[in-house]
């Protein structure tokens, strides 16, 4: 199986501390790979890295095999952080101008993937006046224009309610199988996650300290939160 993502001996530092320290982390063609850890545990850092939004201070990544990244970025679709939308836009005006920029000329995109998160009917309202929950799926739906095989995925679920994140597993698992995307996901709600991963990596303190594949967790009868409770020393 081929790596989408191989990070050797990654380092991020702001003023002396290091936000990733010294991660080697893999994610495999067609994995869902769940990225755990505490708040300021370095996720997002490392996520921001490999979108090309952060520039390591040391070490070395590819992105499919290549370490040539920029050649290689136009085949992930990402979401990191708080949305970035027009605020004065409506959801459809938001991805046709993503499309364009983009250079995508399939004029039925916008529409087709706006349904498939649910928001076809946002109809002529403006994302500043979006909830949280409808402000992710357009970033999702945005992520997904250009028909990427790779997926960065920062807290997609964020402000969802529970009806909302039923639907968002289902949309993550079928592109796993019917599109073979490969996701590196991450998440706070850690049951949700055991649903959706294949495998898991823990991050704590900007240092990788577990990686495990989400049968191990079955065979020991054991849940990721409890795991991850006990990795954190019961905090």
């Amino acid at each position: 199986m081929s790596c989408v993502l191989q990070t050797k001996e990654l380092v991020k530092e702001y003023d002396g501390v290091k936000a990733v320290d010294h991660v080697s982390i893999e994610v495999r063609e067609g994995e869902i790979y769940g990225f755990i850890g505490e708040n300021g545990a370095g996720k997002t850092t490392l996520m921001r890295i490999v979108c090309g939004l952060a520039a390591p201070t040391k070490g070395s990544m590819t992105l499919f095999g290549s370490g040539n990244l920029v050649s290689q970025r136009h085949r992930i679709g990402c979401t990191i952080e708080n949305p970035a939308l027009y605020p004065a836009m409506t959801a459809m005006e938001n991805m046709e101008t993503q499309r364009l920029l983009l250079g995508i000329k399939d004029k039925s995109a916008s529409a087709r993937l706006l349904d498939l998160v649910n928001l076809g009917a946002a109809g002529k309202k403006k994302t500043k006046d979006f909830s949280l929950g409808m402000k992710q799926r357009l970033m999702i739906s945005l992520a997904l224009l250009g028909d990427p095989e790779f997926l960065v995925l920062d807290e997609p679920t964020n402000g969802l309610d529970p009806i909302g994140i039923k639907e968002m597993r289902n949309l993550f698992q079928n592109l796993n199988k019917e599109r073979g995307l490969t996701i590196l996901i991450s998440s706070h709600i850690l049951g949700e996650l055991e649903k959706l991963a294949t495998r898991f990596g823990i991050i704590r303190n900007g240092k990788m300290v577990s990686e495990f594949q989400a049968e191990e967790l079955n065979n020991r009868g054991e849940t990721i939160e409890d795991y991850f409770i006990t990795l954190m020393g019961g905090s």
